[in-house]
């Protein structure tokens, strides 16, 4: 299987399946001398992780990260990060209902197609549970951006038609709630309305912001390389993702060049700022000193015990209800795995982009 890899000079290879004996990353260019321990990496773990509340899976996993290779006395070596967490809680026996069978909404049929063979627990490599070795490795890639004054900030912004109040922002209030909004009033009705919708065995689908401040103007590629692509390409690797934004995103497509432009000025020290920030910090491939803000829109997750019709291998029309333990919404633990993906694509351009000139 090709594509486990991400990265140019900050490089990381996720490894395992959901029902396996465990899941990690191995992270290649991580420099030597990085105060890092395995708490600094669980802190992230524990956000992402299963069985926080009930909207979320049952599945009880501690995540707890092992650091195996490439750190010494508390500090990176510059040697390959390797950095494993075991899987605890597993069930396969809840899939043997479906393994002939190709559930909507899931990757089944394709990896039938592609691989003639497919691990039918839990989706194996196309399980959520893959998201622990970005995480991981995000949680040594936001350390390292932490040292060049760069911060990657993620939250829920939406839940069905539930969408936080912008006046009523509060990132503190991002981690009082299990939904990981940054609006109380938001996050109470967003989770009346889950509740109605598990009981009718259904989903939810949803919206993650991210906001990344702190990058210089002048990181990224113009060509294939833009940072916005690369953004855009490490995002929508992740599960469920359908749709991406930068900035105003699609709704750019509604205004005119006189309104979506952003205005250079001079600042108080006679540096050049933007007036505004429609680009969403990037122009031309390039950041440009403003803050860079991403949107991530998850669909609904397709593990849904509601009786549904679909097909088996033997290309028989199959009733299926899908047993096992299941998020009736992806995106609050989504939330850090985004926010993993931008500091890991971020941090690597910004490395690259320090050579692009000898002064």
């Amino acid at each position: 299987m090709a594509g486990s890899t991400w990265g140019t000079i900050f490089r990381i290879m996720t490894w395992g399946e959901s029902h396996g004996r465990g899941v990690g990353v191995t992270v290649d260019g991580c420099p030597a001398g990085l105060e890092l321990c395995e708490d600094d990496i669980q802190s992230y773990l524990d956000r992402r992780k299963p069985g926080q509340s009930k909207f979320t899976t049952a599945r009880q996993e501690g995540d707890r990260v092992e650091i195996l290779s490439g750190v010494f006395d508390g500090r990176t070596t510059g040697t390959p990060l390797a950095l494993m967490i075991r899987n605890q809680d597993q069930r396969s026996g809840d899939y043997s209902n479906i393994m002939d069978v190709y559930r909507p909404g899931h990757a089944d049929y394709c990896f039938d197609e592609k691989y003639g063979v497919r691990d039918y627990r839990g989706g194996g490599r196309a399980s959520g549970r893959e998201t622990i070795g970005r995480v991981a490795a995000g949680a040594v890639a936001v350390r390292l951006l932490a040292r060049y004054g760069i911060r990657v900030t993620a939250y829920t912004k939406s839940i069905g038609e539930y969408e936080i109040d912008p006046s009523r922002f509060d990132i503190r209030a991002r981690d009082e709630n299990r939904l990981y909004m940054p609006d109380a009033a938001a996050a109470a009705a967003a989770g009346e309305w889950l509740t109605g919708l598990m009981k009718e065995r259904d989903s939810a689908g949803g919206v993650v912001e991210c906001v990344i401040t702190g990058v210089p103007a002048g990181v990224g590629e113009p060509v294939f390389d833009k940072l916005d692509a690369c953004l855009a390409k490490a995002v929508m690797s992740i599960g469920a993702v359908k749709g991406f934004e930068i900035g105003d995103g699609f709704a750019a497509a509604r205004s005119r060049g006189s309104v979506n432009n952003d205005a250079f000025d001079l600042n108080q020290d006679g540096g050049i700022r933007k007036k505004s920030n429609h680009a969403g910090g990037i122009l031309g491939g390039i950041s440009d000193g403003s803050d860079i803000i991403l949107r991530a829109a998850f669909k609904p997750t397709p593990s849904i015990a509601m009786p549904q019709q679909t097909v088996n291998n033997k290309h028989e029309r199959v009733p299926v209800e899908i047993h096992g333990r299941h998020d009736p919404v992806v995106v609050p633990r989504a939330v850090v795995v985004v926010e993993a993906m931008a500091a890991l694509t971020v941090l690597d351009l910004y490395l690259l982009s320090r050579h692009s000139r000898l002064s």
